[in-house]
Parts: C-alpha cells; structure tokens; sequence
C-alpha cells in the first residue's frame, strides 16, 4: 500500500487541512459573503481574495443544554426578597448572548451580530464565486489542433519499459517456446527408455532438453499504447456592450462588472475559450480587453451593427462546425426607429440557430421600464436565448450565476 506523505509548509504557520475542512463545512455561508463582497469592490479588484465574515451563529457548535421538564430539588438562602414556597421568575435577556455587552446579543447601541471574520485567499475566493457554473450546451466538437491527447492499447510489442510488461502474455509466449522446442527432444527421450537405449544418448537428450530456458528475451511482450489527439471544447464568446450616449456612467460600471466577472469566469474555467469583444454606438468596432473596459466613447445607438460585426467575424474565423459559439449582450434597451425590430429579426433568424447560448442582460433607468429592445427581444422564444436585469451592483453577481447555472444532469 502507497502512502503520500505532505510535508510542505503550511502559509503563515496555519493548518492546511483544518483550513480546507472549514471551507467546506461552511461553503455556503463563505459564497453569501464572497457575493455580498463582489458587490462592494472596485472592478479592479474582483479577483482578489481578502477578509470575508460569516455570522457566529451561522459557525456555533452544538451543545448540551438543560431542557424544559424534569424535576430539580435546590436549596437557596432566605433575604428579604422571598418566602418560603415563592416561585423565581426566569431571567430576562436568556443569559449570556452573542453580541457585544452580553443579554440577548444587542449592544448599546442598538441590534448588533458578531461575526467571525476568515480571510480567504485569491485562489479560494475564485473557486467560491464560480464554483458550479458553466457554458451551457458546451460540446466536444474540434480533433484538428488539438492539444490534449488520450492514450489507446494497440496490443503488445517485443520491447517497452518495464512498467508495462504483460507477465502473463510474457509466460505464455515462454511455454509455446519450450513446449515447441523440447516436444520432439522428449517423445524421442522416452522412445529410447522404453527400448533401453544407449544411456549416453539417453543422456544427451536429457541435457538438450534441460538447456532450453524457462523464459527467454524473445518471450517478452510489454503493453502497446498510443497516443491519440482527443476532441476538446472549444468555444468563442462574443461580448457585446452598448456604449452610446444613453449609457450613464452607473450603467456602464454596471455592465464593465458583468463582463469583468463573466471574463474571469471564463478564462478561469475553460483553457480553450476565446473572448473577442465588440462595444457599439451607432458603429460597431471590435477592440482588445483594455480598450473595451477603460476607453470612453459616445454616440448614437444602433444595435444592429454589432450584430452585424459578429457575423462577420463568425464567417470569417470561426467555423460553426468546429466551434462552440455564444454570446453576451449588456445594453439599457434605449434604441430608436426601426432598429429593435431588425435587431431581434436578426438575432432570432440568423444568430441564434448557429448560437449554443446568448444572453441579453438590460440596465435600464428603471425596474418597471419597457425598453424598445426589451420588448423586441421578448418575441423570441428560443432556448438558447435568455434575458435578465440589472438595477445595482448586488445584482450583477446573482443574474450571472442565473444565466450561467450548471445544468441539472
């Protein structure tokens, strides 16, 4: 039996494997946290770890407590308070409580709640906030350049290392041999005992047969395996934001943190997924990571560009047999004239029938607004299409998490 033993220092003199047990026996409660966190931090700073804190009730223990019932015989001195045979009321408050200045866990100044703080680093800050998404619809669909590879038994071969020797084979190839080789040796063996023969013939047969080996290099055969390229997910994520004049600044940051989030998600979980970004106002242009989150523009508003752009890059570089396509769509629904309309007709008729998903994320003024596009968007019916909203920055983490949402097997 193999045993593993890790003798690598653990950071900060903390204990790795107590550590790991924690997160997961409060994973539920670290991904509350770790969301409320997102909503709060600069778009610089998303990716980062740092302190989260978690309820003390939500991490007490259990505990032996007295229950109601039962009965209990105790003797208290007399003072000038009570007569013998009075009852004593229970103590207001319930005792010691969880918050600060003790009774029921409320300060001072009011309601209050301890929380136990944890700091969690990048790596595990990550792993919570994209635990159990995914690209819905992701198929194995690209063998061309690929670069994983899985190995195949293709039989056996005369030579190899020894880690893949095949014994058995090796024993059955060595008693084919000698029984092929001393066969003959022996009928004639016995032909001569039976006939009382010359006992030095007799003898020189036997040492024939005794100089025939029990096993021989020739009898070696080692497992055969070979490489073969292994068909992998590949994907393209087409990022189209509006950046027309309608756009505020709060829309905007709310948009650059649903992309940031969907481009570290992305990157992070899928090695073989490119993210092409396209920002519109009344021209489509397609531009790199820097320039699409930090460059200011302004214009009119026409959708169809981008849509337009998209396709084109599609025939261009992307092969639809060959490549998982999506996309994700940030705009505040304000478009004019005949736009909508073309928008969604195009949307529904020629992207979407070659679209493994698309999903349309809104920012408008207000909750109850019915935006042009919002309304032409709503007359498609498409499972691979889906729309949410985003009023403020504590939605932006749960709308990705409802749009990307690992898919029940």
């Amino acid at each position: 039996m193999s045993m593993i033993i890790d003798r690598r220092l653990n950071d900060r003199n903390k204990n790795a494997t107590n550590r790991a047990r924690f997160i997961r026996r409060y994973k539920s409660q670290l991904k509350r946290s770790v969301a409320d966190l997102a909503a709060e931090r600069s778009i610089t700073d998303m990716g980062r770890g740092g302190e989260v804190g978690i309820p003390v009730k939500d991490i007490s223990e259990p505990k032996f407590r007295i229950g109601p019932g039962g009965d209990r015989e105790m003797v208290h001195p007399g003072n000038h308070s009570f007569s013998p045979g009075d009852k004593i009321a229970k103590p207001k408050g319930g005792g010691a409580g969880e918050g600060e200045g003790g009774g029921d866990g409320q300060g001072e100044g009011g309601d209050g709640q301890d929380n136990f703080m944890f700091t969690l680093s990048k790596e595990e800050f990550m792993n919570l906030f994209f635990d159990d998404l995914e690209l819905p619809r992701l198929a194995r669909n690209m063998l061309g350049d690929a670069k994983q590879f899985t190995f195949r038994r293709a039989g056996y071969t005369p030579s190899g290392v020894p880690a893949n020797l095949s014994i058995r084979r090796s024993l059955e190839n060595a008693m084919a041999r000698k029984i092929a080789l001393t066969g003959p040796l022996k009928k004639e063996l016995r032909a001569l005992e039976e006939a009382g023969g010359d006992a030095e013939e007799i003898q020189r047969l036997k040492d024939r047969i005794d100089r025939v080996p029990f096993l021989d290099e020739y009898d070696l055969r080692f497992r055969h395996k070979v490489k073969e390229p292994k068909p992998i997910s590949r994907a393209v994520m087409f990022c189209l934001m509006d950046v027309s004049a309608s756009m505020s600044e709060q829309k905007k940051d709310l948009a650059k943190r649903f992309f940031t989030l969907l481009y570290l998600f992305l990157s992070r979980k899928y090695e073989h997924v490119e993210l092409l970004f396209i920002r519109h106002t009344s021209n489509a242009e397609e531009v790199d990571e820097e320039a699409f989150f930090h460059d200011p523009q302004t214009g009119g508003t026409v959708v169809m560009s981008a849509l337009k752009l998209r396709l084109e890059i599609i025939e261009e570089r992307f092969a639809r047999e060959e490549w998982n396509i999506y996309g994700a769509q940030v705009s505040d629904g304000d478009a004019f004239g005949s736009d909508p309309q073309r928008s969604a007709a195009k949307l529904s008729k020629e992207i979407l029938p070659h679209c493994r998903y698309f999903a349309y994320v809104e920012v408008p003024d207000s909750a109850s607004a019915v935006t042009p596009l919002a309304a032409a968007y709503s007359q498609i019916h498409d499972d691979n299409f889906a729309t949410a909203r985003v009023m403020g920055r504590g939605d932006v983490y749960p709308v990705l998490r409802e749009l990307f949402q690992r898919e029940a097997v």
